[in-house]
């Protein structure tokens, strides 16, 4: 946009990252920003380096927010299940910042000190840092995954009811699933995940309790997963 007096409007990099977190990640985009802005959008790549460097300073400004809590009484699985959900709050706070994590993690500072920060969280249990980041990066992994599918169910929430109806009937007339699904639970997405959190974080940490090299980790894995 010119000015009055012929001269380009300014931007600073903290104007984009405002402007990118307004619009959000799931609907961030070079054009988008520069719309915000009331600026061409090639005047942005004197501040960032194309889609990819907008995606690093808008999401590591949102990761920047995510302040992990820990409760000194929870025992190793409690600490890692609130751990998990926390980042599954997060991520559903802010649509899209699950794919930004799940493409490449970390990409910048906030993300690093996130992870340091899970690392750390981990040590006074007994785990040394390899296997606190394997350990860590799995819980926060599922947990992305998880919250990126429920929020791809909110963005498709109108109709949805009507064809979970249709599904749920469709298979409760099934004469090989009918019975089963019948007796499954109604649950929530939040009771669901902690349910499967729950169970993915006590395999884990059997294969993977403190004081278990990660070396040994990796081959007992590997050796079940030979025979398949």
């Amino acid at each position: 946009m010119v000015g009055l007096r012929g001269r380009a409007r300014r931007i600073e990099l903290d104007d984009i990252v405002r402007a990118g977190r307004d619009l959000g990640m799931a609907r961030l985009s070079l054009n988008a920003v520069a719309a915000e802005l009331g600026v061409s959008a090639t005047a942005l790549y004197r501040h960032v380096d194309g889609r990819w460097g907008l995606e690093r300073v808008v999401g590591e400004s949102l990761l920047a927010d995510l302040e992990l809590h820990t409760d000194p009484t929870h025992d190793l699985e409690r600490h890692l299940l609130s751990f998990g959900l926390q980042i599954r709050d997060h991520v559903l706070a802010h649509p899209g910042l699950g794919t930004y994590m799940q493409t490449l993690f970390p990409r910048g500072d906030a993300g690093r000190r996130l992870m340091v920060r899970s690392v750390d969280d981990l040590l006074p249990f007994g785990y040394t840092p390899d296997v606190a980041v394997a350990l860590a990066s799995a819980v926060a992994g599922m947990s992305i995954n998880y919250a990126v599918a429920e929020q791809a169910q909110r963005d498709r929430a109108d109709g949805l009811d009507d064809q979970r109806r249709d599904v749920t009937d469709e298979l409760g007339a099934d004469a090989h699933l009918g019975e089963a699904h019948r007796d499954l639970p109604a649950l929530e997405h939040t009771e669901y995940m902690k349910l499967i959190l729950t169970a993915s974080i006590r395999g884990l940490i059997s294969v993977a309790p403190p004081g278990r090299p990660l070396d040994e980790v990796i081959a007992d894995l590997a050796a079940t997963g030979m025979g398949v």
